[in-house]
């Protein structure tokens, strides 16, 4: 049976690339709006990910089967409000993802109004608005293969005539709503938006139409409502206004920028949130507030930790992470590469990993590992850096320098160190050579004396190794605040 969705009278949240993930969702419902829209995932990305049931956060979560990343997470707060943008060109993949998620989001939109040459280039986006067939095949197929409402966002064409002959043509395959910005594909936001134009093709269609690209003139609720009316639309789906400040929604005025951003981290550290997503939405919440002094030391900030500090978050912070990590969460820290290089069917479990190391460190001597992650932000000075302090080790006491040897595997790396007669290697696998080597020299530093466990857990480059352990007063028995 098809499940309906009804987009009318309707204060939505718009798909925007890295800000729609679930802390921004959360936060736009709670503050007033009635729909929100993921940012745009492109189709293979859903379809190499895996649907993980995940019991510590309480979340669905679609994570990436080649790096351990999370591609989708959605919780039961948003459930039947939350709406799966995607970027396809292709009526395959649109489908097959549309059968994979209908379970967990409450319809699916396709991106036809993305202007940036990554989409153009590969068929997805405003180029599908030049290419009608495919557009409406996209739709038609997704249309008959999910139970769940779909619907599309575009932008208008140069001319208002053929943009209504497109919405109609689009209107035909069965969509329940579309959503039209009022703006051309080569027009940017500092460009006025067409108000009127949006009017004419909501006024030509008969499904609901949602008025997108009024950002520049709302700064509340209430302007929200004008920018409705102006469009001749009931729905209004809000972006850049949004990404600025996302109390925008409430019926009683935006917050103060300070309080919805610690409400903000508050959510991201519930949700485990990846800390450069969090970076990243603080920074575009902060606007020219970058160049301040606390926005200069969010820039410097690499881990979740160093982020919330600058907002008093930080002891909260480390206690939720760390109830989080003995709660056996699969996180970046417990991340493996999947499958061996050049033959994609072997997976690596962690036995293939450690016959692996072997193979690397040669002899079979037993490798030293800590879980150390090297977060560069900790090392203001190069001289401070890992490496160059283990360098300085080996010179102080007349000793052979470190040798490294560094495995690849799928998007991570691991090294391995050699020094004085014993092997050092981190078991966190690393982004990068560089950041791999730097984490090993870590593990040597920490077990020669040189650097010290407190330090590196208060730095967020380790977590504390049981539920007893308490370091410098952090306690480990700590259950994560649910959000108010």
């Amino acid at each position: 049976m098809k499940q309906e969705l009804d987009y009318r009278n309707k204060f939505i949240l718009a798909p925007m690339v890295r800000v729609g993930t679930l802390p921004t969702r959360l936060l736009a419902l709670e503050y007033g709006a009635d729909l929100v829209y993921t940012e745009e995932i492109i189709d293979w990305k859903l379809l190499r990910a895996e649907r993980r049931i995940n019991d510590v956060l309480g979340t669905v979560d679609y994570i990436d089967t080649t790096d351990g990343t999370t591609v989708f997470r959605t919780s039961p707060e948003e459930k039947g409000k939350v709406i799966l943008q995607i970027g396809t060109a292709s009526v395959e993949r649109a489908t097959a993802v549309g059968q994979m998620l209908q379970q967990d989001v409450a319809a699916i939109d396709v991106n036809m109004g993305c202007p940036k040459d990554f989409s153009i280039k590969g068929g997805m986006g405003v180029a599908l608005l030049y290419d009608l067939p495919r557009a409406k095949a996209i739709l038609e197929g997704l249309v008959r293969s999910v139970t769940i409402p779909v619907t599309c966002k575009i932008r208008l064409l140069p001319n208002i005539d053929d943009t209504i002959h497109l919405a109609r043509e689009l209107e035909s395959t069965g969509i329940s709503a579309i959503a039209v910005h009022g703006r051309t594909k080569t027009e940017r936001p500092r460009d006025p938006v067409n108000e009127a134009a949006i009017a004419r093709v909501a006024e030509a269609l008969e499904i609901p139409v949602i008025a997108n690209g009024g950002s520049q003139s709302i700064m509340r609720r209430n302007d929200i409502l004008k920018f409705a009316k102006k469009c001749g639309t009931s729905s209004v789906m809000v972006a850049r206004s949004a990404e600025w400040n996302v109390s925008v929604f409430r019926p009683d005025g935006p917050l103060q920028l300070e309080d919805v951003i610690r409400r903000y981290l508050t959510l991201s550290v519930r949700y485990d949130n990846s800390p450069s997503n969090t970076k990243y939405c603080v920074q575009m919440m902060l606007r020219s507030l970058q160049e301040s002094p606390i926005g200069r030391r969010l820039l410097d900030s690499q881990t979740m930790q160093q982020i919330c500090d600058i907002w008093d978050l930080g002891e909260y912070c480390r206690q939720t992470q760390l109830t989080y990590h003995d709660a056996g969460i699969k996180g970046r820290r417990t991340c493996r590469p999947r499958y061996l290089s050049g033959n994609e069917n072997i997976e690596v479990d962690e036995i293939e990993c450690k016959k692996l190391c072997l193979n690397v460190v040669g002899n079979g001597d037993p490798v030293i590992e800590e879980n150390i992650c090297f977060i560069r932000a900790n090392f203001t000075k190069d001289t401070e850096l890992p490496k160059t302090k283990l360098f300085m080790y080996a010179r102080r006491n007349e000793l052979q320098l470190a040798q490294y040897d560094v495995i690849q595997k799928d998007k991570l790396f691991k090294a391995f160190i050699y020094f004085d007669g014993k092997r050092y290697s981190s078991t966190f696998w690393e982004k990068n050579k560089r950041y791999a080597e730097q984490a090993a020299a870590l593990v040597a530093l920490l077990k020669l004396g040189v650097e010290r466990r407190e330090e590196l857990v208060m730095d967020g480059a380790m977590m504390m190794d049981t539920k007893e352990e308490t370091i410098e007063g952090l306690p480990c028995s700590f259950k994560p605040e649910k959000p108010s």
